[in-house]
């Protein structure tokens, strides 16, 4: 009998554990084998009906469901075949996986609409990924079909490699689908009196800065600078720039007044565009930021900037020899010269100085240290000139003062008639003359009676 009652005793005791621990085991939903935050799933993305990039994916899942765990600093790193590291996304401040899982996918797939955060560094058939929270790695996984990683992709067989939480390795999977729900990520900007999260804003305040095309050595070396001008943090995931009509997709969190130099990885400037190029930043909802036109005159060396605002409130842009890529803008108009040479501002090349700058010259003269010779300081007076000339506005040349001679002599009146009166005048005697000889001679014997007439009568 006390044994019976001993094996009951038992037995409960057992089936009582048991139960505790699937319990436990539903409630929680802990798994000892996997950290808190694990890689759940990866794709590399396959060209399928002549489209790249489908399905390409990284799915991080948590092992307990029933609380937040902040993902602040966490990173997803990316190691190429060739052992280079990157990396793929660093997750901003006050950041929360709040669900079972957060989905990253590849910012050109086809779905990439379907993520909570995107990247831009495409996934190899043999590579490996990890993911990190500050220093310390919480979890990675490879797949090169060596050193011990899983096999590597096939493009003529696509699969998925999914994380198998029962015995916690990775299998390939030709048919998996990844959970995404936007509610599973969760950004906040800080909390309020009840203790609820505000949503961070987007993209609006941020503007183009500077711009540095004209590369060296490497186009690596270009890059668009962004300044977020608004008084509170931004976060830029889903914000694009859009360049020669393709659009690239910005991410991570800027601080209010500060900037970020973005490298296009995916794209290349024209260093030194013939008639200028456009580029142009959208928010998330389609909304125009801001445009930038960068004109052609680029050199090696210098960055398009924003150097301040006019009168009227215009952006004045420069050419400036001091890019500053990521940091507050810098105006120098000329580059900076080796030693032994000096700017020669009408060229803007550096020259070799010729002379030791310590001779001295003469009272009145400079030392021009281009040629190395001893020039007379140009008063900067207005030339005058001596009596008698007067000084050209146009050709700054003296010119004799010509006078008006006339104004030495008194001025004479001086009579005047018209030729023609005095030949009508003479024209008109002449006939009355002939006129009156005509009559005198045709009546001289009636004059001749006349005037004896008149005579015998006088007397």
């Amino acid at each position: 009998m006390k044994k019976i009652l001993l094996a009951l005793i038992t037995f409960s005791l057992l089936s009582i554990s048991f139960v505790y621990s699937v319990l436990a085991i539903e409630n929680d939903e802990i798994n000892n084998d996997l950290p808190e935050l694990y890689i759940k799933a990866i794709n590399p993305g396959y060209t399928i009906d002549g489209q790249g990039n489908v399905g390409e994916m990284i799915e991080i899942a948590k092992n307990s469901s029933d609380k937040m765990i902040s993902l602040a600093g966490a990173t997803v790193g990316y190691t190429n075949s060739s052992g280079n590291y990157s990396v793929l996304y660093e997750f901003p401040e006050n950041s929360w996986i709040t669900g079972e899982s957060i989905l990253l996918r590849l910012a050109s797939s086809p779905n990439s609409e379907l993520a909570a955060v995107t990247y831009t560094k495409t996934l190899a058939f043999k590579a490996a990924i990890g993911f990190k929270k500050g220093d310390d790695v919480v979890d990675e996984v490879c797949w090169t079909g060596k050193d011990g990683c899983y096999s590597e992709f096939k493009s003529s067989h696509p699969t998925t490699l999914v994380r198998n939480i029962d015995i916690g390795k990775f299998e390939h999977v030709e048919s998996y689908v990844p959970e995404y729900k936007i509610e599973n990520y969760f950004v906040e900007q800080g909390l309020d009196d009840e203790g609820y999260g505000n949503a961070l804003a987007h993209c609006s305040g941020l503007e183009f800065s500077e711009i540095l095309s004209y590369y060296d050595n490497s186009k690596d070396e270009q890059f668009i600078e962004l300044h977020n001008t608004s008084a509170e943090q931004l976060l830029l995931d889903g914000c694009k720039i859009r360049y020669k009509n393709k659009d690239y997709l910005l991410k991570g969190i800027l601080k209010a007044d500060e900037y970020l130099a973005y490298y296009p990885l995916e794209f290349a400037l024209t260093k030194n565009p013939t008639n200028g190029n456009q580029i142009e930043l959208y928010d998330i909802d389609g909304t125009k930021l801001d445009s930038l036109f960068y004109p052609n005159g680029q050199r090696k060396g210098t960055s398009y900037a924003q150097i301040g605002y006019d009168t009227n409130g215009d952006e004045i842009w420069r050419t400036t020899y001091a890019p500053t890529p990521g940091g507050p803008n810098n105006y120098q108009e000329y580059k900076t010269c080796e030693d032994g040479k000096v700017i020669n501002e009408a060229t803007g090349n550096c020259v070799k100085v010729t002379v030791a700058t310590e001779k001295v010259c003469p009272a009145g003269q400079y030392l021009n240290i281009l040629t190395g010779r001893c020039n007379k300081i140009q008063e900067n007076k207005e030339k005058t000139c001596k009596d008698g000339y007067y000084l050209n506005p146009e050709t700054g040349r003296c010119r004799k003062i010509v006078k008006n001679e006339g104004t030495n002599y008194s001025i004479k009146p001086e009579s005047y008639e018209e030729k023609s009166s005095f030949i009508a005048l003479y024209a008109v005697i002449g006939v009355l003359v002939v006129g009156l000889i005509i009559v005198v001679y045709e009546f001289r014997t009636e004059i001749g009676k006349l005037f004896g007439k008149v005579f015998r009568r006088s007397r």
